[in-house]
């Protein structure tokens, strides 16, 4: 296991989670704008979909593109380091953004991983769907075995 125990010594984490409604990649700084763009269009939307339920994510007023760069730049070195997974979400064969998803070391007991994910206002359509194949997919590709969903 790694130092914290979230993912066994050597584990090799999936890079792609792959349909005809979404594409997966891990999240980086190469991102930033349409990232940014993508969240800053949904605040209200984000912050009213399960997992988002303390109210601190998105910043209600949002953030600088700076800013935004900088979180990207930390969940990419997370990535690297094997502490935390976060995906962008893309329309399959573009490069627009539409979502985002999360894999974090959750503290309570209970679970083994907490997974978040969120889509822009305009494709809610793809809330669900995507929360699902992500349930499916880290069954049967992550080490993880009591996933916390955030209600879902």
């Amino acid at each position: 296991m790694t130092s914290d125990g979230f993912v066994p010594v050597g584990f090799e984490p999936p890079t792609s989670l792959d349909n005809d409604q979404f594409h997966l990649e891990p999240l980086g700084p190469q991102h930033n704008q349409a990232d940014h763009a993508a969240w800053m269009s949904s605040i209200d939307h984000i912050r009213s979909t399960p997992g988002y339920p303390d109210g601190n994510w998105p910043p209600p007023g949002g953030m600088t593109l700076e800013d935004n760069l900088a979180d990207l730049r930390r969940h990419a070195d997370d990535f690297t380091r094997g502490v935390g997974f976060t995906f962008t979400v893309l329309e399959p064969g573009s490069t627009r953004i539409i979502g985002c998803v999360y894999l974090y070391p959750t503290s309570s007991e209970e679970w083994d991983v907490t997974a978040q994910s969120w889509v822009s206002a305009d494709r809610a359509d793809l809330d669900v769907p995507l929360a699902d194949a992500v349930a499916r997919w880290l069954a049967t590709d992550w080490p993880w075995e009591r996933v916390d969903r955030c209600g879902r």
